[in-house]
């Protein structure tokens, strides 16, 4: 591994010391027998504990159905834990002292009297703090959101105001359209205020989705960029190599559009164009978040017709492997129009970006697993080297890789060594791991931390949710009793359909590809 690089630790600003530290608190997991728990949660928990970034007093309840106790249910913790922990191997030590902390609830989250057991239990702890400060995470189906909420608030637990605080995790989706959106924030809010919610989208949680602001507000060179005089088009590409595989039903319910547009990639849209807010408070720049998504062009029937692409695997072959197409997988009707692929192209109706196309796209079984974000700046004038080299002289730009290889690319011209005059594209290349030496904590580590201490930063606010459902309702709309057409389709290992490079074209533009991970 590349020793880190420290040109210059004086100038090092840690904007985290004026933090206030987490309080003692509790953090209740509704539906902690599922998944989530063990492979995400836990282990998080454990990662902050090791780095000494939990309160100093705390407790982790689970609340289910499964007759469990205190022990069994830390064992099998225990084992999941040295499955998924990104540290292993597991220290016991640290182990044991974590775990002590944690404690098991059996119970029906239909059955009011159930909560009551929980009160008791809180209560049993001894310490105040920790029965009213209180972090109700809800991983359960969001049909369920509105009865634990309820049950949670008839049992003494969950207040508007009052002594301590207390606040409501919920994972996506954060419904299907803009209607049960609707329905279902007015369920989260009936017994708790908007700012005691807290929406994860464990994508906004990545170090190098958190890198975006920084990179671009903190950064005169670029910012002065940043706009249509200078940015050609922007491209967001969200791509997996796996297919939908077991989540079949899930996906004929979801498809990509909603899967990954409505939240992820309007989420990274937001943050590249947005302007910089006021403050660094958590509402100035969920503001700014919903200003830019309000001013995304509205999208009729017929612009949906020439803007979006929806796509669908056929069978392919993906790393020498045949994978089967997504007809022919579990749980999927044979002839299903549900799309695996979407490429759309968007407009921003303000100042800054007016005219700016913005591609985006995302899509299972394509060739590599990469999010990257590649601003495409104008070309050069039609003078000098640009005259005499025309198409072949490439145009600079910027790429944000996401993930994985995380990093920034600078890409610009320059000079090839020799007694020719010959030119050619060179990268500047800026890796975290190269200059920070450091693994990249898992998103959930920073987000249970940041809904500890009540920075909603990372968390999405209602009024964004709402708002890209809009957006996507229209898109929807626009498919509505459409069948995919022949040059919607694209095989399992290729870069997604031939409608999808027709997209791009009609504005002189290709897609590009992100770099390989190294």
């Amino acid at each position: 591994m590349p020793e880190p690089v420290h040109s210059n630790d004086s100038m090092v600003c840690d904007l985290s010391e004026s933090r206030k530290p987490a309080e003692p608190c509790s953090m209740v997991i509704f539906g902690a027998s599922g998944d989530l728990t063990a492979r995400k949660l836990i282990p998080a928990l454990y990662q902050n504990f090791k780095d000494k970034q939990m309160p100093p007093t705390f407790r982790v309840v689970g609340f289910a159905r499964r007759e469990k106790t205190d022990d069994s249910w830390r064992a099998e913790l225990r084992v999941a834990l040295d499955q998924f922990s990104r540290t292993k191997p597991v220290e016991d030590a640290v182990w044991r002292e974590f775990a002590r902390n944690i404690f098991y609830c059996q119970g029906d989250i239909t059955d009011g009297a159930d909560y009551k057991k929980l009160e008791e239990l809180l209560t049993s702890f001894g310490q105040a703090p920790l029965r009213e400060n209180a972090l109700f995470y809800l991983a359960t189906m969001p049909s369920q959101f509105g009865e634990v909420i309820e049950n949670i608030h008839r049992a003494d637990l969950l207040h508007r105001d009052g002594s301590g605080w207390q606040r409501i995790v919920v994972e996506k989706p954060f419904g299907h359209d803009l209607a049960s959106a609707h329905a279902l924030n007015n369920e989260l809010t009936r017994f708790a205020h908007e700012q005691q919610v807290f929406r994860i989208d464990h994508y906004l949680g990545k170090e190098t989705v958190q890198n975006i602001l920084m990179f671009r507000f903190s950064n005169s060179i670029f910012e002065r960029l940043w706009n249509r005089d200078s940015v050609d088009h922007v491209q967001i590409t969200v791509s997996e190599k796996l297919g939908v595989g077991q989540r079949g039903g899930y996906y004929e319910e979801a498809g990509a559009l909603r899967d990954m547009v409505q939240n992820h990639m309007l989420q990274v849209l937001a943050l590249v164009t947005m302007e910089p807010p006021v403050s660094l408070e958590a509402e100035s720049i969920r503001d700014e978040k919903v200003k830019l998504l309000k001013s995304i062009h509205p999208l009729t029937p017929d612009d949906v017709a020439r803007q979006v692409v929806r796509g669908q695997y056929f069978a392919g072959v993906v790393d020498g492997v045949a994978c089967p197409g997504y007809r022919q997988e579990p749980k999927v009707k044979s002839d299903s129009n549900v799309e695996t692929y979407v490429a759309l192209k968007l407009f921003i109706d303000n100042w800054r970006w007016s005219g700016v196309p913005f591609y985006l796209r995302t899509g299972k079984y394509l060739p590599q697993s990469a999010s990257e974000v590649r601003v495409q700046f104008r070309r050069t004038p039609h003078v000098l080297f640009a005259a005499q080299c025309g198409e072949r002289l490439d145009q600079n730009a910027i790429a944000l890789r996401l993930q994985p290889n995380e990093g920034i690319y600078l890409r610009f011209n320059g000079k090839v060594p020799g007694t020719s005059l010959a030119v050619r594209p060179v990268r500047m290349h800026f890796s975290y791991n190269s200059e920070f030496g450091a693994y990249t904590p898992e998103a959930y580590e920073r987000l249970l931390l940041e809904a500890m201490v009540g920075d909603a930063t990372l968390f999405i606010r209602r009024d964004e949710v709402e708002t890209a459902w809009q957006i996507v309702d229209s898109i929807r709309a626009g498919w509505d009793g459409k069948a995919l057409s022949n040059r919607e389709f694209y095989s399992a290992g290729t870069w997604g359909p031939v409608a999808a490079e027709d997209l791009l074209a009609q504005g002189g533009h290709v897609w590009h590809e992100p770099q390989p991970a190294t």
